[in-house]
């Protein structure tokens, strides 16, 4: 009888430990680019570094290249530019962000 009751309850002991560690999430406020759609006026995934630079013209910086120690660590570069970064891998466009000073303040 012990046995059927300790495998009964074991579903709902398994439930409410899921629950309880979902009740426990921390939230935080992320501004990212989603939250302002698709930007036009930024490098898109995929673009060269001479694409960006004919396009945006000199970046103001550019940051030390990053990894290129191992194949599996590809050289990564940052470009800044006024009010955004761009990431390149090898020298593709990875990812385009609007600096926090550039964006409009959160509501």
């Amino acid at each position: 009888m012990k046995l059927r009751f300790v495998l009964g309850s074991a579903p709902l002991l398994a439930t409410v430990l899921m629950a309880a560690t979902a009740a426990h999430a921390d939230s935080f406020d992320v501004r990212s680019n989603a939250a302002h759609g698709h930007r036009s006026d930024v490098p898109h995934r995929g673009m060269t570094m001479a694409q960006v630079e004919q396009a945006y013209g000199a970046p103001v910086d550019k940051l030390p290249t990053a990894g290129g120690d191992a194949p599996r660590h590809p050289p990564t570069n940052r470009w800044r530019y006024n009010g955004f970064t761009v990431y390149f891998e090898r020298s593709r466009v990875i990812h385009s962000v609007v600096d926090a000073a550039a964006l409009p303040p959160n509501p």
